[in-house]
Formats: structure tokens, sequence, C-alpha cells
């Protein structure tokens, strides 16, 4: 069964060290995604989601343009970050670990996500609703993003190591019957 991302009722969001004291914290706006569900087969799941670059948000506007700019993610060549999962591992009943292939500017590199599932629910609209949360520690150096500065008390301006977490609400896209043509007698 297809299920599709309620980007309303979603996020993707990002943290990574900045001067090695603090975590700097952003998200991305603009994303989309078809989930496929077996509930009776969990390991058969299926996760394609797109992030449009150019959505990042970390609420500081100079950061959003240097991170868009050729030194981190190059959005002008590199329009969107993709995510493919290739294998589901559940772990219990709303655990599990998704390993799929994580494309950054042109690198596709492998990635585990830890993902719970949340439950399920009946909207006052009559759609049916899915929630799930996901997490995973990348290192961004892997991807090409290797833009970086020394400090003069050591270490580097921004860390290496970048923590994804994602909040997802998908909807249950019902089939619909088509009408049967008819039959000339």
């Amino acid at each position: 069964m297809a299920w599709a991302i309620d980007t309303t009722h979603s996020q993707i969001e990002f943290s990574v060290r900045h001067m090695m004291i603090s975590k700097v914290r952003g998200r991305f706006e603009s994303f989309s995604g078809v989930v496929e569900l077996d509930e009776q087969n969990p390991t058969a799941a299926r996760v394609d989601i797109s992030v449009d670059i150019s959505s990042v948000d970390t609420r500081d506007e100079k950061r959003d343009g240097h991170l868009k700019s050729p030194e981190f993610f190059d959005a002008a060549s590199f329009p969107s970050m993709q995510s493919v999962s290739t294998r589901v591992e559940q772990t219990d009943d709303t655990h599990a670990k998704i390993h799929g292939d994580l494309s950054i500017r042109g690198v596709t590199r492998p990635v585990v996500l830890d993902a719970e599932f949340q439950g399920k629910a009946k909207s006052p609209w009559g759609t049916t609703s899915a929630g799930f949360n996901a997490s995973t520690v990348i290192n961004r150096e892997d991807w090409g993003l290797t833009w970086n500065v020394g400090l003069e008390t050591g270490g580097v301006l921004v860390g290496k190591e970048v923590t994804i977490e994602i909040e997802a609400e998908l909807i249950e896209q019902v089939e619909t019957a088509t009408a049967a043509e008819p039959v000339a007698v």
C-alpha cells in the first residue's frame, strides 16, 4: 500500500557542532516522498524521499546562502538530495533499521536510519495516517561537504558529524476503482 508524506505535519531536521562548543540546528522546508508499506511484512517496505536543497533553513539567511553555495551543497548544480531504501530490518514490533542510499552533491553512500513506528490514526476527514520518526548520524565529508576553517584555539568551525532527525506523518493513498467500460449488447 502506498503512503504519501504529509509535508505539513512532517519535518526533516539536522544539527552539527559549531566551533566545537555548540550545535547549529536547521531544517529543510520542502521535500516529498512515497512509502510503500506492507503491514503483514514490514521488512518489504520501500522509502523514497527527495529534499529540495534550496529550502534549507537555519534561521540565518547568510548561513543558509553559504550552505547553498558550491562550498557546501552547491544547490545550483545539485538542487535535491535523495534517499532511497534498499532494505528494512525489523528489530521489534515498533522499531526497525532502514538501510538505504543517500545521494548528496552527486555522491551516493549507504546510510542506516533507526526508525520507530508511532502508531496509526483515522483523521476527521476519513483518511488514515501513520507516524514514524527516524534518525541517523553521518560524516558530511563522505559526501564531499568538506569546507571548514581551523580555529585559533584548536578544532574547526564546523563539525564533521551531522545528526539527521525525521518526523514523518504518512497518509494512506486509497486506490479508487475505475468504472468498467460499458459492454455493447
